[in-house]
């Protein structure tokens, strides 16, 4: 894995939307959601090549049907990022 990229959106129903634009948009791979506040609140992660994850995201930030709280590429991230990443995605294997 080289980038991840983050998507915090208003809503479940405008995260998925994002999320399929991400995933329409380059090569992308779904990585898992975090959901806050009754679901109010969505983060979408993805990951995949830099220049790809890029993509992915200012193009689901810019075509959004609400408008993303906050939105992030981390290139390279740290091994304990990557951790924290992952213990979402176990969660939601489960």
């Amino acid at each position: 894995m080289k980038s991840l990229g983050f998507i915090e959106i208003p809503g479940v129903t405008a995260a998925i939307e994002a999320l399929d634009v991400m995933l329409k948009t380059a090569d992308v791979e779904f990585v898992t959601w975090e959901r806050k506040l009754g679901g109010r609140l969505v983060t979408i992660i993805v990951r995949g090549d830099v220049s790809a994850v890029t993509q992915a995201v200012e193009t689901a930030a810019k075509g959004a049907m609400k408008q993303p709280c906050v939105h992030a590429v981390i290139p390279n991230p740290h091994e304990e990022t990557i951790r924290m990443v992952n213990l979402s995605a176990s969660r939601l294997a489960q």
